[in-house]
């Protein structure tokens, strides 16, 4: 049986793509790595403080990778996101 702490990260990390918002982030991601918040909210027509804050909570869960180009930050997939996805469409 895992420790009470294992269960609130695993917790954490459900929590990042328990949205239906964050699991369109996640497959736009797959298709096109590196985009930006103004990327992704023009691409799903979402606000831009609406992407940001799903980003956010995706990047603490472990799920969105970042990287600084300038003042423009990029975002793309971890291992785990990768995983997930998987683990999403054999649901459907």
């Amino acid at each position: 049986m895992q420790k009470g702490s294992e269960y609130r990260r695993l917790e954490r990390v459900i929590k990042g793509f328990a949205n239906h918002r964050r699991l369109q982030i996640l497959d736009l991601l797959k298709r096109e790595p590196e985009l930006s918040i103004e990327d992704i909210s023009a691409r799903l027509k979402i606000g831009y403080m609406n992407a940001s804050d799903h980003l956010r909570k995706m990047a603490i869960a472990g799920l969105v990778l970042k990287r600084n180009e300038g003042v423009t930050v990029r975002h793309k997939l971890s291992p785990r996101a990768e995983s997930i996805l998987v683990f999403c469409k054999k649901l459907e």
